[in-house]
């Protein structure tokens, strides 16, 4: 895949999980943090402005340096949350406990993806 490729896959991953926070935010209520302050579905308004800002700095070329490393610190800051839908969704039934524990290694190259769209550009 080319640079420029790669760049705008990532970007269309976070304009769509974006797009879908800022739609269904009742689908990410219960996996926000008790620890944060505020209200869950703030912090999912929040998650969904901060994804399409992201995707719109990697979109595009001159500010897609920033955009790689504002997605890398953003794929790091939602950790906490995958973490807390892992451990909520143990006793669920297996498909379900598959897909949350899919998503704590799935972080690591998303990290590295964004991380070398940055050193890239």
């Amino acid at each position: 895949m080319t640079r420029e490729r790669s760049a705008l896959v990532l970007a269309g991953l976070l304009a769509v999980a974006g797009a879908v926070h800022l739609v269904r935010p009742q689908v990410f209520d219960d996996i926000v943090p008790e620890s944060l302050p505020g209200p869950s579905r703030a912090w999912n308004y929040g998650a969904g402005v901060a994804e399409l800002a992201v995707a719109a700095t990697i979109a595009n070329p001159r500010t897609r340096r920033l955009g790689g490393g504002l997605a890398a610190v953003l794929f790091v800051a939602v950790f906490p949350g995958n973490l807390k839908m892992a451990w909520d969704w143990r006793d669920r039934p297996m498909p379900e406990q598959l897909a949350a524990y899919a998503r704590l290694p799935l972080q690591v190259p998303l990290i590295i993806w964004a991380w070398r769209i940055r050193r890239r550009s």
